[in-house]
Formats: structure tokens, C-alpha cells, sequence
């Protein structure tokens, strides 16, 4: 456990090395500074438009305004978390190995299975720190100007940190054994197969057609980044709102792509919980015995 340990402390000191990540970082906080003005001046409209109708006080509708930029803000937040963790770890193992790094460190004592487990941990740290500062600071931000607080913020971030966790092991799996730019398509190639397959399930809904629905169930258990994301939503969003767009979904067959109006199902929970457990053994396991 002391060797983990250790690579997950030059693994953190990687990731704050890295130019990529620390450009990533500035462009974020130039993201949120302006994302929340653009808050700032939703606010402001409403509260002049309340002044226009005699109001000292936006309408309660407004709050239906305050929760979709919110939504719209953790969904950037969730996808710049995704970035996140493929960019600061796609070479995390690959890159070592085609530099020829690895072979000072993996014939000593430290075994492979540690080398592995300790910079996923360590990315893990760092990606899992992003998302949960960023989407805060997010809350934070839109809570001080509008006044405007998600139902229940804490179990949706956790999902996004879940999302994030999926990738970035995923990841690291690629790194055993493939090149470090075949790694960083190849996980993109399968986040885009979760979002698409969100996008077949409402469509399937929307035009009854069970073939589709089906194909992006299986999407969603393939990556379920996706279906994590629309977990979160769930409790992002006022009752009201999600009661509304449950009629809306009765009336026209479909639902919205992006958000979701139900709970997560515990039982894909315990799917992505495996799913992360099995994919990093996996991962311990090929580049056990990968030939270096």
C-alpha cells in the first residue's frame, strides 16, 4: 500500500507538471467567471422585467430560468470533468512505456500492479477535485446571485464524480495496451457512445420503436457516463419542473436527451460501481503481463 501511495503522489505532482492541465485549469476558472456573469445578467433581466409589472421581485417562474441555467452550467461542468480526466491520464502509463520511463521503475519494488493502482489513484485525486470544486464553485456562484439553490446538489455531484471515475478508468485500462493517441480516441469514441445512446433511447420513445430504446440501453451499460449525467439532473431540478416534463413526456411519447426526470436505478448503480472495480483489475492484470 506504501508503494501505491507513493506513485499516487508523483502521479498528482504529474498532473500539476503538465502544461495541458494547467492551461485546462485557467481556461475553467475563465469558463465560470464567465458563465455566472452571464447568471448575473439573467438575474438582472428578470428582476427589470418584475420592475415593468410592478413586481419588487422576479416571478416565481424565474426560478424555472435560474434551475436550466444551472442544469446547462453542472452539464458543462460534467463534460469539462470528462476532459479532464482523459487528458490528464491518457498517457498516464502508454506515454512512460513508449518513452522507455517505465523500465527504470517496474524492475524494482514496486510491481506493476502498483505502478497502475497508484497513478489511478492519483489521477483519480486530482480529477475527482476538479469536478467537485467546479461544480461548488458553480453553486456557489448562481446560489449568491439569484439566490437559487438545486433541491439536492450533494448525490448529483457525486454521480458527476462518478462519471468522471468511468473515464478516467477506462483510461488507464487503454493505457495497458494500447498507444497513448489509439487511447485518448478510443475512450472519446466511447463517450460519444454513451451520449448517442441517450439520444436513440428518446428517440426510440418519442417514434415507438423498441429496437432503438433497446440499442441505447445498451449503450448505456457499454459507457454509462450518460445515463449518470441524467442521474444527476434528477436532482437538480425542482419538483414542479420535473413533474412538468413528465407531462410533456406523456403527451409526446419522449422525453428530453439531456436531462432526466427519474431517480438512478440502484441497480445501475451497482452496475457502474462494478463496472469501475472490474475495468481496473483488468487494467492491473494486463500490464502485469505486458512485455515491456
Amino acid at each position: 500500500m506504501r508503494n501505491v501511495l507513493l506513485v499516487a503522489e508523483l502521479a498528482l505532482r504529474e498532473a500539476v507538471r503538465r502544461r495541458l492541465v494547467l492551461a485546462l485549469l485557467g481556461l475553467t476558472v475563465i469558463f465560470l467567471g464567465f458563465y455566472l456573469y452571464g447568471v448575473h445578467l439573467l438575474q438582472v433581466r428578470l428582476a427589470e422585467r418584475a420592475a415593468d409589472i410592478g413586481l419588487d421581485r422576479p416571478l416565481r417562474s424565474a426560478t424555472f430560468s435560474y434551475a436550466f441555467a444551472t442544469l446547462f452550467g453542472l452539464y458543462l461542468v460534467n463534460f469539462l470533468g470528462g476532459l479532464m480526466a482523459v487528458l490528464s491520464s491518457v498517457g498516464a502509463v502508454s506515454g512512460e512505456v513508449e518513452s522507455g520511463t517505465i523500465q527504470s521503475i517496474a524492475y524494482k519494488p514496486v510491481s506493476r500492479s502498483q505502478i497502475v493502482a497508484g497513478k489511478w489513484l492519483g489521477f483519480a485525486v486530482v480529477t475527482v477535485s476538479y469536478v467537485v470544486v467546479l461544480a461548488t464553485g458553480l453553486l456557489v456562484g448562481v446560489r449568491l446571485i439569484t439566490g437559487f439553490l438545486p433541491p439536492d446538489p450533494v448525490p448529483a455531484v457525486a454521480l458527476m464524480a462518478l462519471s468522471v471515475l468511468v473515464l478516467l478508468t477506462l483510461t488507464i485500462l487503454g493505457g495497458t495496451f494500447f498507444t497513448t493517441l489509439a487511447n485518448g480516441i478510443g475512450v472519446f469514441l466511447l463517450y460519444g457512445l454513451g451520449f448517442a445512446g441517450g439520444i436513440l433511447s428518446s428517440v426510440g420513445a418519442a417514434t415507438d420503436t423498441p429496437l432503438l430504446v433497446r440499442l441505447g440501453s445498451v449503450a448505456s451499460y457499454v459507457m454509462p457516463s450518460d445515463s449518470l449525467w441524467k442521474g444527476a439532473s434528477y436532482f437538480l431540478q425542482p419538483r414542479t419542473l420535473i413533474d412538468l416534463q413528465r407531462l410533456r413526456e406523456d403527451a409526446d411519447g419522449g422525453g428530453n436527451p439531456f436531462v432526466g426526470t427519474t431517480p438512478p436505478d440502484p441497480t445501475f448503480l451497482v452496475w457502474t460501481g462494478a463496472y469501475v472495480l472490474v475495468t481496473l483489475a483488468l487494467a492491473l492484470l494486463i500490464f502485469r503481463r505486458r512485455d515491456l
